[in-house]
């Protein structure tokens, strides 16, 4: 090997080697802030625990019980604080891993990929939190009330004809278990914030022109077939859950497609502006 063509090598290698130690310096940092975040949650791992429990103990207390869960295992209490821990970390720690992640990306975009790409890097933990709000306060309560209309109070029914006495009935009280119930409720919150960032989704595959808002709206029949598949995939087997979730998630494709449109005909302006429009064209990039 000549030495001008291994100094070629040793050149071109030492971008890499950067690039890689910069990655490895962002990674640090963002596992540094989750690290710290996850110990600030552990420490009020408690309060966060209660909060989560308002919609089981609301549902409860307006059909007159009390509101308790149980401990099935000796360690549930401490995974229970571990999982909310770990979830807290996450989203404590998301805006500084999100700025990592940008600050390693952005120098390799052009200014308008930058414009293009950072208003979806904020509306995705926006749209995130307003799934989970969402599932938090409209769905889980629904939920809860009709889960506990399955339970059985102990009571008597008449006993067969000539008989004295009456027969009694099993009790089936609701008895949840701790972990069970975080994993239940964590469950409904992360399904909606994910299924809350279609039009993210969406609306960034339309700025890159993958999808246009017409063969979206042509692909609306398998779109109701694919959320109906994914809603019963990511909640409980009720029917009532899956309907919330495709009520939810389908006008967020309907926004999707409003919103790829109007980029569509902004578009459309801008090159007819520049005399770069053909007509041949419209049935790619307009609507």
């Amino acid at each position: 090997m000549s030495r001008d063509t291994k100094d070629d090598i040793d050149s071109s290698s030492a971008p890499l080697i950067e690039h890689l130690a910069e990655l490895r310096t962002r990674i640090l940092i963002s596992l540094g802030a989750f690290v710290v975040a996850m110990l600030v949650a552990f420490t009020v791992w408690n309060p966060i625990f209660n909060f989560l429990t308002h919609p089981i103990c609301d549902a409860l207390a307006a059909r007159g019980q009390d509101c308790g869960l149980v401990l099935i295992k000796l360690q549930e209490g401490f995974f229970v604080a571990i999982r909310i821990s770990v979830m807290g970390g996450i989203m404590l720690s998301f805006p500084v891993i999100a700025w990592q992640m940008w600050r390693f990306v952005a120098p390799g975009l052009y200014r308008n990929e930058k414009a293009a790409f950072l208003p979806f890097l904020i509306a995705s933990p926006i749209m995130f939190v307003l799934g989970g709000l969402f599932a938090f306060y409209v769905v889980l309560p629904i939920a809860f009330d009709f889960f506990l209309g399955f339970q059985q109070f102990m009571t008597e029914q008449p006993g067969a004809e000539g008989e004295e006495g009456r027969l009694p009935l099993a009790g089936v009280v609701f008895q949840g278990s701790m972990e069970q119930y975080l994993a239940l409720t964590s469950n409904f919150i992360l399904a909606f914030g994910l299924c809350f960032q279609l039009p993210v989704l969406l609306t960034l595959m339309g700025k890159a022109g993958l999808v246009t808002s017409r063969g979206l709206g042509s692909m609306r029949k398998y779109a109701v077939v694919l959320i109906l598949a994914v809603a019963a995939l990511v909640t409980p087997p009720d029917m009532m859950s899956q309907m919330i979730l495709f009520g939810a998630v389908y006008p967020l494709y309907e926004i999707s497609i409003f919103l790829i449109k109007r980029m569509e005909r902004k578009r459309e302006a801008e090159l007819r502006a520049q005399g770069l429009w053909f007509d041949d064209e419209e049935g790619d990039g307009a609507a």
